[in-house]
């Protein structure tokens, strides 16, 4: 009896096994699919040149140290080891949407938030995020670290009216983004997120608490200490935010 109880778990573990790959490998040639469609309308080496070319551009060494910590650990903690992808965060964001059918798991890393915002569409489906995968890693074969991060942040939306952070740090703080204070430049990495929700000239309270969450992946990753994060908490006090409205290109 033992025994075929075992042979019928084995059986059942099987034909999920079977479903699973099946299932798997469906939506990885439709993801495929979408991905190279995509592609072939808008190359990526085009999406590329064009964030490069707006008014304002600014460079990955041109942004203050404690920002690029600030958003690798809010949105990517292992941006700078990966390709493209994360497999475990993957592996996760794929199951949540499976088992809850609600599509809720965006983007998990900066290369795939970046071709996610400039190739596809934003309606949630399970072969978009396998679509993504393959534009993820067609990213990092063609474009460094450094560029991928850099276009990312020119381009995503920082709430209020404001895309790319040279507008963000100049329509919220007054300034550009090297003469940003470490406060600034970390509620700056929390808003994308959920920019309608954080936005600190709207919701400054909520935009706060946004910041803090930041700092404690910061101490969390060791890129702050707690010292160092109290630090910058309280300097948050003393933060003046303004809404200014950024001339229009041309």
């Amino acid at each position: 009896m033992k025994l075929s109880l075992r042979k019928i778990l084995l059986y059942i573990l099987l034909f999920l096994l079977l479903v699973f790959i099946a299932f798997t490998t469906y939506y990885c040639i439709k993801g495929y699919s979408m991905y190279r469609y995509a592609v072939e309308q808008i190359p990526i080496s085009r999406i590329m040149d064009d964030i490069r070319s707006r008014e304002h551009f600014v460079s990955y060494y041109e942004l203050p140290e404690i920002y690029i910590n600030a958003v690798i650990s809010a949105e990517d903690q292992r941006f700078d080891s990966h390709h493209g992808i994360d497999i475990p965060a993957i592996g996760r964001a794929i199951w949540i949407d499976i088992k809850t059918m609600s599509f809720a798991e965006g983007g998990s890393t900066i290369s795939q938030q970046l071709v996610k915002n400039e190739l596809f569409t934003q309606r949630k489906h399970i072969e978009r995020k396998f679509a993504e995968v393959f534009a993820a890693l067609a990213l990092e074969r063609e474009y460094s670290k450094e560029e991928i991060f850099e276009m990312y942040v020119n381009s995503i939306y920082f709430g209020s009216g404001f895309y790319g952070i040279y507008d963000a740090s100049e329509g919220f703080f007054g300034k550009p983004p090297c003469e940003l204070s470490d406060c600034e430049a970390v509620m700056l990495a929390g808003l994308p997120n959920a920019p309608s929700v954080y936005s600190p000239d709207v919701s400054p309270e909520l935009a706060m608490q946004r910041m803090s969450v930041v700092l404690d992946r910061m101490v969390q990753y060791g890129v702050l200490t707690e010292q160092e994060s109290d630090r910058i908490e309280a300097d948050a006090g003393n933060m003046t935010i303004i809404h200014h409205a950024i001339p229009a290109a041309g």
